[in-house]
């Protein structure tokens, strides 16, 4: 029995002046438990004593469903392909259709989600594109083919540190009751204690963790006689019988880093320059991984003396592992690069 055949069962048993418990003991008899609810049968069997005579469902008030037509459909991806920035409610005033309707269009018929748009540090041009692609492409072929190997690449940056932390936005989000005031973070201010670190790490862990002193401005001069030779010194402990064999630098294309008085000293040093695409944070292993996580675990801290100390300890803290790993996903993410035709591809990242 369709669910109009027992409605139409339901009004024939009212008629006969049977109560609705026994219409409903006998539906289930026959259906054998598939019976209508007895909330249902109550309420048809008193329909059918007022003289009801249609089984059909009336008319509902409200919108029908035949809005989510192929036309509005294709209306609504007209509109998202002009501008993908469109709110739902954007969209409904300029369609006409109703909030509901709209949003079913998009996710059910479109099979659209919206997504924070992605931060990128440029627009790249075609031919930038093809340089980061090109470099990339060199800097695999030498490791592919052993010419280079990774535990011989220094890598390494410079970054503001803050001795007052605040933490992500994900960090600070706070249960709070109804309501109950949030609580409050201040804005940092542009003159918060802070200081400059240069820091250079290899695949077993830091090699140079040097803090600029206040009011002190890197130019090549100061880049050599505080970063470079102290970082070459410390390779030459580390290799009493190599030194600075086979090694490679690699910074980015800061003005300090490609001066040619750095390229002579490193020459002079027998110590190879790595290429690094220009504007592409996201192929330097300080920017996409050591900065974040040295600040992720820093607390507030008084000093720069005691800044020195936390970042130092907290480099050192980090297992020789993970320094390995990072490299590893050096190699995915250039290869990630050439995939991309030398777009950035953080999206991409699993």
């Amino acid at each position: 029995m369709n669910k109009e055949q027992i409605r139409a069962y339901i009004k024939v048993r009212t008629a006969l002046n049977m109560q609705p418990k026994s219409i409903f003991d006998d539906l289930c008899t026959a259906l054998r438990g598939q019976a209508p609810s007895y909330n249902t049968v109550v309420r048809w069997s008193k329909l059918c004593r007022e003289g009801r005579e249609e089984v059909e469902d009336e008319p509902r008030p409200g919108r029908p469903v035949i809005e989510t037509t192929s036309d509005n459909i294709e209306k609504v991806r007209h509109l998202i392909d002009n501008d993908p920035y469109h709110t739902i409610d954007e969209i409904q005033v300029e369609t006409g259709l109703s909030h509901g309707t709209t949003q079913r269009i998009v996710s059910d018929h479109l099979k659209l989600k919206k997504i924070t748009t992605r931060w990128i540090p440029s627009q790249f041009t075609d031919s930038q594109r093809a340089e980061c692609v090109r470099i990339c492409q060199e800097n695999l072929a030498k490791f592919n083919q052993g010419t280079w190997r990774l535990c011989d690449v220094v890598t390494g940056d410079e970054s503001w540190f803050y001795h007052k932390q605040l933490g992500r936005k994900s960090s600070n989000a706070a249960w709070t009751a109804s309501g109950k005031t949030p609580p409050t973070v201040v804005r940092r201010s542009h003159f918060a204690p802070k200081t400059l670190y240069c820091i250079f790490f290899k695949t077993t862990g830091p090699v140079l963790i040097h803090h600029v002193e206040r009011g002190q401005t890197i130019d090549h001069d100061y880049y050599i006689n505080n970063c470079l030779q102290p970082r070459v010194n410390e390779i030459k402990k580390q290799r009493p019988l190599s030194g600075t064999h086979a090694i490679k630098i690699h910074h980015d294309n800061a003005r300090p880093h490609v001066h040619k008085d750095v390229s002579t000293y490193l020459e002079s040093q027998g110590i190879m320059k790595m290429l690094q695409p220009p504007n592409s944070p996201d192929l330097a292993p300080c920017d996409f991984w050591l900065f974040d996580s040295i600040k992720q675990n820093l607390t507030d801290q008084r000093s720069s003396v005691s800044l020195h100390r936390a970042v130092t300890k907290v480099m050192f803290s980090i297992n020789e592992d993970e320094y390995k790993k990072t490299f590893a996903k050096w190699i995915v993410r250039m290869k990630l690069c050439v995939y991309n035709h030398g777009n950035y591809f953080e999206h991409l990242m699993k």
